[in-house]
């Protein structure tokens, strides 16, 4: 049996995929739908609506907490500002690789440069500490999509 937070995952998605690439929900409603504290509601969106899984949520507190939820098509000044702001100067592994997915999937790169670009990436391929490690991380994933993304200066 899938877990609830999968099964409100999907239902979101489905929401989205019906509607668009927006939607409006109401959190007290949705965790009635699925008979959870709303705290249920705010784990699912913090962990599986992020940036890096190609969503972008709004929250508004008060009037019954209305959550607006994007589903980001990225275009190429999108992908390089994502790449700016969210890569940073440091990324953890998990991150990164929610990154390369969400690329992988929307045919942004291939199978092989998804293979090649998690390789270069994990914690193997990084013999230094914690720290060093993401920041190392960071500046390879983002030179890589660069060159793979054509997304160097015109």
């Amino acid at each position: 049996m899938a877990k609830l937070s999968d099964l409100i995952e999907d239902f979101i998605k489905t929401l989205i995929d019906d509607d668009g690439t927006r939607i409006i929900i109401q959190r007290n409603e949705l965790a009635n739908k699925f008979k959870c504290a709303p705290s249920q509601i705010n784990y699912v969106l913090t962990t599986r609506f992020t940036l890096e899984k190609g969503y972008q949520v709004e929250s508004r507190r008060g009037g019954g907490g209305y959550i607006t939820i994007f589903k980001i098509e990225n275009s190429r000044l999108e992908f390089k500002e994502l790449l700016m702001t969210r890569i940073s100067d440091s990324i953890t592994f998990n991150s990164a690789l929610d990154l390369i997915k969400n690329l992988f999937e929307k045919g942004y790169i291939s199978q092989r440069e998804y293979i090649i670009i998690k390789t270069a990436i994990c914690d193997r391929s990084l013999s230094l500490n914690i720290n060093d490690k993401n920041a190392v991380r960071a500046n390879l994933l983002k030179n890589i999509l660069f060159v793979i993304l054509n997304l160097g200066d015109d």
